[in-house]
């Protein structure tokens, strides 16, 4: 149900990425994922009496790294706030976070549109805060109670607060997809949101088109993929535009996304700023950032996605669906240059890389920093096939086999008998071997049929075992075929 011509919606995204650091936000316990529940701990963290938090350096910087990808203002001077709230996995009873001193402000990020155009979403703050613990409703372990591990309590985040510009479902996750690229660039969060290292809440209303003033605005929470990101927005526009169109009124409220049942309940109303009683942190002096940091972070940074999309453009004249795919991971980026600076053609190596090396990370579920096959081996079986010595079908097969055994391509291709026939002299024994097993269709070829010139090719390399150079074979074949004063006949 879809009423474009009547209400827009109006979109923005609070976005909580964890911090690859080392140690907690405040305190010295590991930052480690998926450790034996609450083995991660201490009375900083627990927030027992008397113990004081201790602001963690690589956090901050962490924190300016994102806010400079995003052209962020970054503040001299930010403070840590107390966001008070009560719920079982918060044992402080209160969030240290930033509320009207971020460190970051004022920022934007351009994201391409399905139509070909770009746009410009701005970013209201970027801030850093504590996580807090997990509940755990697992009737097998839990019976009917509530299990908690505080592990994650004071795990460093940052939270990504953008203005409410985006207009559709579809940029929302645009924006969100490219703010992860960025993240997962600067090597300060994983983005893995099944995992809850990223995590995103949208705040979504609708107005009647051509209207400035916002309507009344809903938050969706527990969104683990840009797909139920994508879909629960949709759900949530769909279910306004009826409250509306049958006269009545939406309630602010907050609702859980339930991706198994494609839809959202009401998990409470909304809170208002006012509910959460920030006030300065006690314990905690004014945050300061000098100059200084700001341009060593600064020039810390690695070239980030749109600057090497850019260049990749420009230096390598790559279609732009595959520039896309190689950008999309820095690891997966580095791979293919690192292949190309041996030698190796960029736009072969670009097909290679965009196919066979990210169906095998598919498929095997790793990271590109994890492939097993070295560029210099990639490189190798590469120009195999450039200098005809192997067949594009004999070259997968050797991939697949450097994949298996960890060996180098040329002692494969030694070991599998798969040289490449490119010898002129033997191919044209073969070539005119098969054409007298097709006389029908030599003559069909030469009343105008030219289409069969491939049906003669896979014949070829049929007879061959698909050794043969399938360029060579080609242009025997053209030789041949135009030899009208040839007699060919079936052989007895």
């Amino acid at each position: 149900m879809r009423h474009p011509e009547k209400y827009e919606a109006v979109i923005g995204l609070e976005i909580h990425a964890q911090l690859l650091t080392e140690t907690k936000m405040f305190c010295n316990c590991r930052n480690q994922y998926g450790a034996e529940p609450n083995s991660h701990v201490c009375p900083v963290c627990l927030g027992l009496p008397g113990s004081l938090p201790v602001p963690n350096q690589k956090a901050v910087e962490f924190a300016i790294a994102m806010g400079l990808a995003t052209h962020c203002t970054i503040a001299s001077r930010s403070q840590f706030a107390r966001k008070n709230y009560f719920y079982p996995d918060l044992p402080k009873g209160y969030q240290i976070t930033q509320f009207e001193q971020p460190l970051c402000r004022e920022g934007w990020l351009t994201i391409p549109l399905p139509d070909g155009e770009e746009k410009v979403v701005r970013i209201e703050r970027i801030h850093l805060e504590e996580d807090a613990g997990k509940s755990i409703h697992d009737p097998v372990l839990a019976g009917e109670g509530t299990l908690l591990d505080f592990n994650r309590c004071g795990v460093p985040l940052i939270e990504i607060v953008t203005y409410p510009d985006l207009r559709s479902p579809r940029e929302a996750r645009i924006f969100l997809e490219r703010l992860r690229t960025i993240l997962v660039y600067l090597e300060i969060c994983d983005g893995n949101m099944e995992e809850g290292s990223l995590r995103c809440d949208a705040n979504i209303s609708l107005r009647p088109v051509g209207e400035q003033r916002l309507g009344v605005k809903t938050e969706l929470k527990n969104m683990n993929s840009f797909r139920n990101v994508e879909r629960a927005l949709q759900f949530e526009i769909e279910r306004q535009t009826r409250v509306l169109m049958d006269g009545g009124r939406v309630e602010a409220a907050t609702l859980l996304w339930d991706a198994s049942q494609n839809r959202a309940r009401v998990m409470r109303s909304k809170e208002v700023v006012e509910d959460y009683r920030y006030f300065p942190e006690p314990d905690l002096v004014p945050l300061t950032v000098s100059r200084e940091v700001v341009q060593a972070v600064s020039r810390s940074l690695p070239e980030l996605p749109h600057q090497k999309h850019a260049r990749f453009r420009r230096q390598y004249h790559l279609p732009e669906q595959e520039i896309q795919v190689l950008v999309r991971e820095r690891a997966l980026a580095d791979y293919f240059e690192a292949v190309v600076s041996r030698g190796a053609e960029p736009a072969f190596v670009s097909r290679w890389v965009v196919r066979e090396v990210v169906r095998v990370l598919r498929d095997r579920k790793i990271s590109a920093a994890r492939f097993p096959i070295p560029p210099e081996e990639l490189a190798e079986l590469l120009h195999l096939v450039e200098e005809g010595s192997l067949s594009q079908s004999a070259a997968r097969t050797v991939f697949d086999a450097m994949l298996d055994t960890g060996e180098g391509a040329r002692e494969l291709v030694r070991q599998m008998g798969l040289q490449q026939m490119s010898d002129q002299r033997e191919l044209e024994e073969v070539v005119n071997r098969v054409l007298r097993l097709f006389p029908l269709q030599v003559q069909q070829y030469r009343n105008g049929k030219t289409k069969l010139l491939s049906f003669f090719v896979g014949q070829v390399m049929k007879e061959t075992q698909g050794k043969a150079n399938p360029n060579i074979v080609s242009r025997i074949l053209e030789k041949e075929l135009s030899r009208k004063d040839v007699f060919l006949h079936k052989k007895t």
